[in-house]
């Protein structure tokens, strides 16, 4: 219960030092933000005292003291409150950001988790049978890892997409045909043919790690004394390589799989951006690009809590998995 008490405790500070730094960043910056963003939405329309307030409440600038700010801003995002995106004024944050999310998640988190289960599995086999032919698979792997996100991006857009017209090269549905995407069997469908090649962008260029990773760790494993005592025994091949094995093979990459995984919500910017892909990668750029205080913090404060919210689930289950670091966790 000790290490599971620490987790909790450190995951709950870092979590309040993220969202102070959050608050306290734009304070630091020169200038003021607010009045900046204040003037561009004045560009948009009338800005009323409501929004100004909530403006200055974000990037700084209000006459309260900032002790009371800083109360007011964790009481605001505790509502789900971020503020007003310039970008897209005068709409929430919060509502972008929850439009957006949902197609990164489905996209990026299936194509995230089936890179690291081909790597994982692949690697295991891999190392296995090191020695083989199977080991003229890494080079290959390596070689598209090597290759920049977005080259690869646009390679497959160009030979799958515009030459083979395998798959569609932009957006998340056919703009042309609907609106936005309905709950029948031909918008699905479409949908997922919009996710085909997004997804291979990352699948292709993310399994190379995983599966170097776990051959090597395979190798490894495969020449400790327990594997050699449970071959001596006479157990089945394929229950040393998946009981024994795999097993302890497999936790350091669960450990990088936990960060992977964790950023899954930032979205992918270069790919995103290439496919015009509605997710928050693209939302990010958006921001960036119109200097959207508070969207840009949104994304960044989602992101935050993301990666500690995953990591401390992973913690729990590899303290599950491997008893050893509830003693030295």
């Amino acid at each position: 219960m000790k290490y599971y008490g620490r987790r909790v405790a450190f995951y709950a500070i870092t979590l309040w030092a993220a969202v102070s730094l959050n608050f306290f960043i734009p304070r630091m910056l020169p200038g003021d933000p607010a009045q900046i963003l204040i003037g561009k939405l004045a560009r948009n329309g009338d800005v009323t005292p409501a929004v100004e307030q909530n403006v200055k409440l974000i990037l700084g600038g209000s006459d309260e003291p900032l002790w009371n700010q800083y109360w007011a801003y964790l009481n605001n995002i505790v509502h789900g409150d971020l503020g007003i995106s310039v970008s897209k004024y005068p709409e929430p944050v919060w509502d972008l950001i929850k439009d957006a999310l949902p197609w990164t998640l489905c996209l990026v988190g299936a194509a995230t988790i089936i890179a690291f289960a081909i790597g994982i599995v692949g690697g295991a086999w891999i190392g296995w049978k090191r020695g083989s032919a199977w080991d003229h698979v890494i080079p290959f792997t390596a070689l598209l890892q090597s290759v920049p996100y977005f080259w690869l991006a646009i390679l497959l857009v160009y030979f799958l997409g515009m030459k083979l017209g395998l798959a569609p090269i932009s957006w998340g549905w056919d703009v042309q045909t609907y609106d936005h995407p309905e709950w029948s069997w031909a918008s699905i469908v479409d949908v997922f043919q919009h996710a085909v090649l997004p997804a291979l962008t990352i699948v292709l260029s993310a399994v190379g790690g995983w599966l170097v990773g776990m051959r090597n760790m395979m190798v490894s494993t495969l020449a400790e004394d327990y594997i050699v005592t449970a071959e001596a025994k006479g157990l089945r091949p394929r229950r040393v390589l998946w009981v024994y094995a795999v097993r302890n093979a497999a936790l350091p990459s669960f450990a990088g799989f936990a960060v992977a995984l964790a950023f899954v919500v930032s979205g992918s910017l270069v790919m995103e951006q290439v496919f015009s892909y509605p997710g928050i990668g693209k939302l990010m750029i958006t921001a960036v690009s119109n200097a959207d205080y508070a969207l840009m913090q949104g994304v960044f404060l989602l992101t935050t809590v993301a990666v500690l919210v995953v990591n401390f689930l992973m913690d729990l289950i590899y303290g599950y998995i491997d008893p050893r670091t509830r003693h030295h966790g």
